[in-house]
């Protein structure tokens, strides 16, 4: 495959202070409705942002390998793409810029044999320019024999982002000049025989959630703390005991929201700092192949992105948990 690193710039490291910070911690005010419907042949959007610049939702496309805008009226908008784009999927939004997981499972008109399971990238797009402005490798940091997906992203204030990989049992750091490390591997805690890591979330505790779909449980990595790594017992969990097979994570309020098997979305919350947690309440009934979450206006709004299909559905939605 085709390796790059694009330049970042020395106007970014100047900025990078101020815009480390999710967007959605300077949304307006205004209300938003409780459901968003919105049209777009095939999209399958896998991950959700919101960008108080833009006024909009941001969703990525599995399928296509670009992003778009949904306004609160349910519009959509084609926002950005590039050749490099093949599918996206967990993104972040800080100030003017979005940081998106780029990957490819072999759903997208850009896949090959060549990238196929063997892309894990972090893009970050300019929302005013809507130009490419770094691309930074991951899977070369792996054998190349090792399987890859680049899966979600957080951000820390420092400008650092995480991201999760499906397919490989490690969680990537890359720095804010773009230098790209493995922050942790565990063989046997991050691993899974089908889809492993997933969301992931940076407390303000200095510590990183995250969650392995596959084996049902939250990990939580302490990163002042030689990136330490502990499950997270949960409680209170249905049908299964002990078992959250999470998707997108997002915190609020000191909850945790985890988007789980697609239809439902649970409310977490912790009182002894995330070593343990208890599920206070289940959202159910409104959700249809749901990936992930975003925090706007105090609410968390949920993506119905249809995953796991790959034919012509065009409705999707934005749902606000309940």
């Amino acid at each position: 495959m085709n390796k790059q690193l694009l330049s970042w710039g020395l106007f970014m490291a100047a900025l990078i202070g101020t815009t480390a910070c999710e967007d959605h911690r300077d949304s307006p005010n205004a209300p938003f409705p409780e459901r968003i419907n919105f049209v777009s042949e095939r999209l399958y959007p896998e991950g959700i942002a919101y960008s108080s610049r833009l006024a909009k939702f941001l969703v990525t496309s599995i399928p296509f390998g670009k992003i778009g805008t949904v306004d609160t009226d349910g519009r959509y908008e084609d926002l950005l793409t590039a050749p490099e784009f093949i599918a996206g999927i967990g993104m972040k939004v800080a100030g003017d810029r979005v940081f998106v997981c780029n990957s490819d499972q072999g759903r997208s008109v850009r896949s090959t044999t060549a990238t196929a399971r063997q892309t894990a990238e972090l893009l970050v797009f300019n929302l005013t320019t809507r130009q490419l402005e770094r691309r930074t490798d991951l899977d070369a940091l792996l054998p190349a024999a090792d399987p890859n997906f680049a899966n979600d992203v957080t951000l820390a204030p420092d400008g650092t982002a995480y991201v999760t990989d499906s397919f490989s049992p490690v969680i990537y750091r890359v720095a804010p000049d773009g230098a790209a490390s493995i922050l942790v591997r565990d063989d046997v805690r991050f691993a899974s025989p089908t889809f492993g890591l997933n969301g992931i979330v940076y407390h303000p505790n200095n510590f990183l959630i995250v969650a392995n779909t596959g084996q049902g449980k939250l990990y939580k990595v302490d990163l002042q703390n030689g990136n330490a790594i502990s499950e997270i017992v949960v409680s209170n969990t249905s049908p299964t005991p002990n078992s959250l097979p999470g998707d997108g994570l997002t915190l609020l309020n000191g909850d945790l929201y985890v988007v789980t098997g697609g239809t439902r979305v649970a409310q977490v919350r912790s009182t002894d700092n995330w070593q343990t947690a208890t599920v206070v309440k289940y959202d159910t009934d409104v959700y249809t192949g749901a990936t992930t979450s975003v925090a706007v206006n105090n609410q968390i709004y949920t993506l119905n992105a249809r995953i796991g299909q790959n034919a012509n559905d065009r409705d999707f939605s934005i749902q606000r948990f309940r």
